[in-house]
């Protein structure tokens, strides 16, 4: 039995996933190399899956007077390297090369910016739900594909990097199951 085809990259696009470039990213400083990855989770509007809105926030054409929850987001520019979708959808939209703006206000390890030295991915859920077997397995696939090309050496979620400001995923995401999944080594998950 062969193991998973190796990744495939073009720059820092991954094949497999769908593009869906995003305006919203910078370079990243110097030479720096991703070496955290940050799980969010993400719904618009708030407990609504499978629409374009997610999309629509991190290309820079969300509604926002569509649904009253969105007037907050109103100029806002947001990105995330990746986002999977409940059915376990792929979706990319900044290359892992650049700096995508998904942290904010953040620090890991005494470092702040972590937007700098992270990949993002966002997992379609609502902060503190539960999420889907095919998002787990879809994160299963893609964090051994980073790894391979980045030097990761954390996973981590908003909440751990922007504590009192941010929540997501919340109590409904099983870290442990993610570690158990992989097989990494329990420091890449220091809060597990």
């Amino acid at each position: 039995m062969t193991g998973p085809e190796p990744a495939r990259w073009e720059g820092g696009w991954l094949s497999g996933a769908r593009a869906v470039p995003s305006p919203n990213f910078g370079p990243r400083p110097g030479a720096e190399r991703p070496s955290l990855l940050v799980l969010h989770s993400i719904s618009l509007p708030p407990g609504v899956f499978g629409g374009p809105e997610i999309e629509a926030l991190f290309t820079n054409c969300l509604d926002c007077s569509a649904h009253p929850s969105f007037e907050a987001l109103r100029g806002l520019e947001v990105s995330a390297h990746f986002l999977i979708r409940r059915d376990g959808e792929l979706l990319q939209f900044v290359s892992a090369d650049e700096r995508a703006w998904h942290a904010g206000k953040s620090s890991f390890r005494g470092r702040e910016r972590c937007n700098d030295f992270s990949l993002g991915v966002e997992l379609e859920g609502l902060e503190g739900g539960v999420f889907d077997e095919r998002q787990y397995l879809a994160l299963g696939r893609l964090l051994p594909q980073l790894r391979e090309r980045y030097p990761l050496e954390a996973v981590v979620g908003h909440e751990h990097i922007a504590p009192g400001r941010k929540a997501d995923p919340g109590p409904g995401f099983d870290w442990l199951r993610l570690r158990q999944d992989l097989g990494w080594e329990t420091q890449l998950f220091p809060f597990v």
